[in-house]
């Protein structure tokens, strides 16, 4: 969708969206290919082994296929969910390309969810049907009797008790389908947000979701795809960071993803990973690149040649995108969205500058603004909310059974994503926090991205988290959560120094005036710092 340009007016101006009246995902990141490329690699599935098996798009149509009729056979009619509880491999992207194809609703779930978790997601989506691994099944029976709409379950790993075998299933099927002929508006997607401010909500996609996709991926991933591409994320494709970030956009342009995701992120695989499989192109978490940038010396280890790589979900600093050029060559292009409308704001480092701190510039096709509580525009250089001004067609379609949530989510012709922020001269927009997340302190309104990236600089800090915490005298004072690098022991000097570094990098009135070192910090799945956790950690 993205016509290349020297520079970003360029490329904005001469976006147009191309939405078609008829338009089905599956049809497109699957079947498409297989008809005009039906041997080209789609995915390249690294099992625990590391054992590698290509599936081409033919494979990939072939299988979705039978698991369409497999559906239609079990009973599932248009728009009933299906659930996938599965890390990255074959079965996932088969198993939602399958539902996309029959008009389902695919609702991915997470394989490291507790049993309250997903109770609450299958009760909620109402699931008809439930696609696991093994590593799932006790946690499903404890559950299964309150969940009385749930069917069929399917396997990957051989039958059990209420529990068909997928493989065996799939092999009785027919591998003749006739996909559906949706339309861009038609529900196809049911993602629950990562819960940072209470009860996750249940996100409802239409199938032109990956459409909206689409310039979002190709600008932070410099003009996504160029010959000899190739995707990967660490990010689960339980998430919209793998999935609508990365499979089915890589998918949708033919382009190969690698499959395989490691239990617990390792820094030193990632880099080995990378080199051995040839990726050129990433999506990676903040944290894991601060995660990596601890590996010495990766560049004389492994023999990677990354093109691009697009991060998001907290704020990128100075010291990373220095780090990222000194060990890929390339400037990490910061971008930002979130499970409700994706991908609106990012950078794209070959035809503007990069500036620290900053989330860029409205991505082609998108129009991103700072609103009051009204709903009124903003003049560049206020804080206030960021909003996109809708129709758009990577918005999603509402809450799933919830009116009054998605009636809040809007200001007038605005989507309100609850994250302050500014937008200055030049269009750039700078994240000042999520909505509780600002702190106030002595009449000062202050956001904690900025004190966690200088803290970040601070040669004993691995990780860093910044609340406001109450206090009697100036509202709220600033509370630092830190976990040090393995290389350095807690000192009685050491919280002197790092408020000392703080007050001379940043601002007398932002350091931190409390700091507490933990082991971990809470985290989402998808890598966001759970700031609520640790303001109810200091209030217990």
């Amino acid at each position: 969708m993205l016509k290349r340009g020297d520079n970003y007016e360029q490329v904005r101006g001469r976006f147009r969206w191309a939405i078609p009246a008829r338009y089905n995902m599956g049809v497109d990141v699957c079947d498409k290919h297989a008809a005009s490329t039906p041997d080209a690699p789609a995915l390249l599935c690294l099992d625990a082994d590391l054992k590698l098996e290509t599936y081409s798009f033919r494979m990939l149509q072939r299988l979705s296929n039978k698991l369409a009729n497999l559906y239609q056979a079990n009973g599932l009619a248009r728009e009933d969910r299906v659930a996938i509880l599965l890390p990255q491999a074959p079965e996932t992207a088969i198993a939602h390309i399958a539902a996309y194809k029959a008009g389902l609703i695919a609702v991915p779930l997470f394989i490291l969810f507790g049993e309250d978790a997903l109770e609450y997601r299958l009760q909620t989506s109402g699931a008809k049907a439930l696609i696991l691994g093994a590593e799932s099944l006790e946690k499903i029976a404890n559950i299964r009797d309150r969940l009385p709409e749930l069917e069929l379950v399917l396997s990957i790993d051989g039958p059990s008790d209420k529990v068909q075998d997928f493989h065996a299933a799939l092999e009785a099927a027919s591998d003749r389908f006739t996909p559906l002929a949706t339309a861009p508006n038609d529900p196809a997607l049911l993602v629950f947000t990562s819960g940072t401010t209470g009860p996750p909500k249940g996100a409802l996609h239409a199938h032109r979701t990956l459409l909206g996709h689409l310039p979002g991926v190709e600008f932070p991933q410099e003009f996504f795809p160029q010959k000899g591409d190739l995707f990967w994320t660490p990010a689960d494709w339980a998430w919209v960071g793998g999935l609508i970030d990365v499979l089915l956009p890589s998918l949708h342009h033919g382009i190969p993803v690698l499959a395989y995701r490691a239990r617990k992120f390792d820094p030193e695989e990632t880099f080995r990973l990378m080199a051995d499989h040839r990726v050129r192109n990433a999506f990676m978490p903040p944290t894991a690149l601060k995660l990596m940038r601890q590996v010495p010396d990766p560049r004389a280890r492994w023999n990677y040649a990354m093109r691009s790589i697009g991060s998001g979900g907290e704020t990128l600093g100075t010291e990373l995108l220095d780090w990222g050029r000194d060990t890929f060559g390339l400037t990490i292009n910061e971008f930002y969205g979130q499970t409700e409308c994706n991908l609106v704001v990012g950078n794209c480092a070959s035809i503007m500058p990069v500036r620290p701190g900053s989330m860029g510039r409205a991505i082609p096709g998108h129009t991103v603004g700072i609103i009051d509580e009204d709903g009124n525009e903003l003049p560049d250089g206020e804080v206030g909310s960021i909003a996109i001004k809708q129709p758009d067609p990577v918005a999603f379609l509402g809450y799933w059974n919830n009116p009054e949530a998605t009636q809040e989510k809007f200001a007038g012709d605005w989507l309100k994503t609850g994250d302050l922020g500014t937008r200055d001269d030049d269009g750039y927009f700078w994240y000042v926090g999520r909505d509780d997340d600002v702190i106030t302190s002595a009449g000062y309104r202050i956001g904690p991205g900025e004190i966690e990236d200088c803290l970040m600089t601070h040669p004993a800090v691995a990780l860093a988290a910044v609340v406001g915490v109450p206090d009697p005298i100036r509202t709220q004072a600033i509370k630092a959560y830190i976990v040090l690098r393995d290389d350095t022991e807690n000192s009685d000097g050491l919280t002197q120094d790092i408020q000392d570094f703080v007050k001379t990098r940043l601002a007398a009135h932002e350091y931190p005036r409390l700091i507490e070192f933990l082991d971990e910090l809470p985290m989402t799945t998808t890598g966001k710092i759970m700031r609520r956790e640790l303001r109810a950690r200091d209030e217990a």
